[in-house]
């Protein structure tokens, strides 16, 4: 995956995590009303909401920050580090997405498989620090 990708997918990614902010913040209480989800599970599932989103649009920084990384980044690991945060996102925001519009997430591991993802993406950019052999060291 290019940097240009890796941007590509921060952008799309930024947008739907606005658009599912926004549709929570001013619709997803009356939507889940109309299809008479009972008080504390509307409670329950708009605090899922929150967690989602904040996770979600947080990973999209840390996509846009490898995007614009500098070329002399291990290249390697920017690829996996994004791709990690894709599924992370994907995983562990989408599971609670689920669980927050359909009442179930499917598989129960899904979304601490994201969790999992992300915590390895992020392991990856610390490994960024570490310069492969015939690479510069900028210190």
């Amino acid at each position: 995956m290019r940097p240009r990708g890796i941007l590509l997918l921060a952008g799309v990614l930024g947008a739907v995590g606005m658009a599912l902010a926004a549709f929570s913040a001013h619709g997803l209480e009356k939507w889940l009303q109309q299809r008479v989800v009972a008080a504390d599970e509307i409670s329950v599932r708009l605090e899922q909401c929150d967690i989602a989103v904040r996770y979600h649009m947080l990973h999209v920084l840390a996509l846009l920050g490898l995007g614009v990384a500098s070329s002399a980044a291990t290249s390697r690991l920017r690829i996996v580090a994004a791709t990690l945060f894709v599924l992370g996102i994907l995983l562990f925001s989408g599971g609670l997405y689920a669980m927050v519009f359909f009442g179930r997430a499917g598989h129960w591991s899904i979304v601490p498989s994201g969790g999992l993802s992300l915590i390895a993406g992020w392991l990856c950019v610390a490994a960024m620090a570490f310069p492969r052999e015939g690479e510069d060291d900028d210190g």
